[in-house]
């Protein structure tokens, strides 16, 4: 089957846990491709999609927010995976929920969603987003738990694999 997965990402956090799950996808034998939203130009000929984007104060970044509203008629006749990378390192120890991003989330009917944790590394912020993460209380440090993604995507091509073998 032919997969996009498309990233939204500020600091490529977000876009290597999009290059794991192309990885584990290619692996099950599925053709998959990371695209950014911008770069989105049509879904024909694809069977399923993944999107994944960074969250900023409990929001998807625009140019993904932008693509689901854009696509979502297209978006809804497909099987659809959706992902959210959380600010990590919080005190509370949990990723950031990307509330306001869940109407978004919910039009699309997705067959799974999940919120993976982040990476932050102050080095690369700009001075807005080091004094919000410094007021959030995040810890630096790279929090992802590449286990999960894989497993995750894992399940996006075994549910691809039941549906192409009922097909057929």
């Amino acid at each position: 089957m032919k997969i996009l997965v498309v990233v939204a990402s500020k600091h490529q956090t977000t876009a290597e846990i999009g290059d794991a799950i192309v990885e584990e996808l290619r692996a099950a034998g599925h053709q998959a491709r990371r695209v950014a939203p911008a770069d989105v130009r049509s879904l024909a000929g694809i069977d399923a999609v993944v999107l994944g984007s960074a969250v900023y104060m409990t929001q998807w970044m625009e140019p993904m927010r932008a693509l689901v509203a854009d696509r979502a008629e297209e978006l809804r006749r497909l099987p659809v995976w959706v992902f959210s990378c959380g600010l990590a390192g919080l005190a509370s120890g949990q990723v950031q929920d990307p509330a306001r991003a869940s109407g978004l989330i919910r039009q699309l009917d997705p067959v799974a969603v999940t919120t993976f944790k982040g990476r932050l590394d102050a080095a690369t912020l700009g001075l807005r987003e080091r004094a919000v993460t410094r007021m959030g209380g995040a810890a630096e440090g790279d929090y992802r738990e590449w286990d999960t993604i894989r497993a995750w995507a894992r399940g996006i091509a075994a549910h691809l694999g039941e549906r192409l073998a009922e097909a057929g």
